[in-house]
């Protein structure tokens, strides 16, 4: 309609004028088509013009919003809660506790894998006690071997000089005795290095193993406690003292993070706005949350994708005639002042416009004088839009609140 009346006033206007004041004709109700049928059909030519001009260089939606991602809170192991120390609504900050569920089997492995570890260190200290009496017995052992070794020496070297005063019985014995005791003396020597193993390898890679299940029970322990992974505020927190959470069908709550929706709005344009959509265009909004405030902003982010275009892979073909909805373009947009944002509420619903600008193009001295008169054109219908969004902010609240009813 605003571009109707605007149109109207260089076209069916000075026609109207012409023809009533110049040409002395009075226009009726049955005669306006016949008299004013040039600037009627003009002006519809320039309207259409005029829309086109502005819907693909000045592209506007009523597709936008503070879109944000919530967090849920929810446990890595499922168990009863046994203790709450947050609220409805509450903010919260990073790592602050939020629930504990019910720990005793996991403080019952934890002191288990504690005990173990304990047994291992007594088993150590046993190990080196018998190290030390492996040492006595090794020594013993030697001396033990070393009689035996005097002997049969002493009695192999009387025989060698009479042979009549020691019987070859005698010497087999002495003999074997001392085979016994160098056999005693290699067993103790072998003990001792055995018990040096299991005090230098065997016990250590046993206490490495009991501390690694205490680490593990400690991890299933700290898992009964549900903490904040960001800060923000709780809400739709409902669960008490007894509930079942698991982290599969039952969360405790959702955490929104503090700066959820406060860093850009996010836009949808139509397909064929999307030549004219690049990253630095100035844009308006307009929120149902923040009335009668229109908010500068700039264009950071321009989506390549659309999302009616993706499928995943399955055991059936993808029909393309089947996407019956036609996609649109992201847009991202931020404020261009720093606190444009601040009061409106994440999630609201808005109006966005994004206006091209052709400065740089014009004073590139590309184009001829028709041509930078037309760039000047396109950029100046962008008032057009501009107006239709304030009208729009102005109108919002009584449309909502007065006409439809609430």
């Amino acid at each position: 309609m605003l571009e109707v009346m605007l149109c109207s006033l260089v076209t069916l206007l000075p026609d109207y004028l012409f023809r009533r004041f110049v040409q002395g004709k009075r226009i009726t109700f049955y005669s306006v088509w016949f008299d004013l049928r040039w600037g009627i059909v003009t002006c519809l030519m320039l309207t259409v013009t005029l829309l086109t001009v502005v819907f693909y260089f000045h592209p506007a939606t009523q597709i936008a919003t503070l879109s944000f991602r919530t967090v849920p809170i929810v446990p890595e192991v499922g168990g009863r809660v046994a203790e709450v120390y947050v609220r409805q609504g509450q903010t919260v900050e990073a790592g602050a506790p939020l629930v504990r569920l019910d720990s005793a089997k996991q403080e019952s492995a934890l002191t288990a894998a504690r005990a173990k570890i304990g047994e291992i260190e007594a088993e150590m200290t046993v190990a080196r006690v018998d190290l030390q009496t492996s040492d006595a017995r090794i020594r013993e052992a030697r001396a033990n071997n070393q009689q035996s070794q005097d002997e049969l020496q002493t009695k192999q070297e009387l025989k060698r000089r009479n042979d009549n005063v020691v019987s070859n019985r005698e010497l087999e014995r002495l003999e074997n005795t001392a085979a016994g005791a160098q056999a005693a003396l290699a067993a103790a020597i072998a003990q001792q290095e055995t018990a040096q193993a299991r005090i230098a390898v065997q016990l250590p890679a046993a206490k490495a193993s009991a501390e690694a299940a205490l680490a593990q029970a400690q991890v299933e322990l700290d898992k009964t406690m549900i903490r904040a992974g960001i800060a923000g505020h709780v809400e739709q927190f409902a669960v008490r003292v007894g509930d079942l959470v698991n982290p599969f069908m039952r969360p405790a709550g959702v955490l929104i993070p503090a700066d959820a929706g406060r860093r850009a709005i996010q836009a949808a344009f139509t397909q064929i706005e999307a030549p004219s959509l690049k990253v630095g265009m100035i844009g308006e909004v307009s929120c149902l949350s923040k009335p009668w405030t229109i908010i500068p902003v700039v264009v950071t982010d321009v989506q390549d994708f659309v999302a009616t275009g993706q499928f995943r892979t399955s055991d059936q073909l993808v029909d393309l005639s089947q996407a019956i909805r036609v996609g649109s373009v992201l847009v991202f947009m931020e404020p261009l002042y720093e606190g444009g944002f601040e009061g409106l509420v994440p999630g609201s619903n808005c109006s966005a416009n994004a206006y091209s600008n052709h400065h740089d193009e014009i004073a590139s001295g590309k184009h001829s004088a028709l041509g930078r008169f037309a760039l000047h054109a396109i950029d100046a219908t962008g008032v057009v839009h501009a107006a239709i969004l304030r009208i729009q902010a102005i109108m919002a609240p009584i449309k909502v609140l007065v006409l439809s009813g609430h």
